[in-house]
């Protein structure tokens, strides 16, 4: 499956984005998906997960409350979206997928299978 992230961009503390990741290949239902960040000088973490079903999510305590996932199987894609943004959110963002069998299982690992090129999120303060 090939994964194509989109909506980055800079915005000021405090603003709003959505990332979307298209996926094409293969059905994204098949997979667990998933949104990770880098930062410079850090590594990858992860940032909220979607199971198959969209059933069950799952998210870093750093952006609780103020990033949801979303999926939209029948256009096989996902969504992020990102509010209420902090200067420390600055990170390229990458979208990931995972053939998983469990309908309702979020994996939070960096193993994924697959990854989008990332899309560069900077907030200003």
């Amino acid at each position: 499956v090939q994964l194509v992230e989109s909506g980055g961009g800079l915005v000021q503390a405090g603003g709003s984005l959505r990332l979307s990741c298209a996926a094409s290949g293969r059905a994204s239902s098949r997979y667990c998906m998933g949104w990770f960040r880098q930062a410079p000088g850090k590594e990858r973490e992860f940032v909220a997960g979607i199971s198959r079903s969209g059933g069950s999510t799952l998210y870093a305590d750093s952006v609780k409350g103020r990033f949801t996932i979303s999926r939209d199987n029948a256009k096989n894609t996902v969504y992020l979206q990102m509010n209420s943004l902090k200067p420390e959110d600055t990170a390229v963002y990458y979208c990931a997928a995972e053939a998983i069998l469990g309908t309702n299982v979020v994996v939070t690992s960096p193993t994924y299978d697959y990854w989008g090129q990332g899309t560069q999120v900077t907030v200003s303060s």
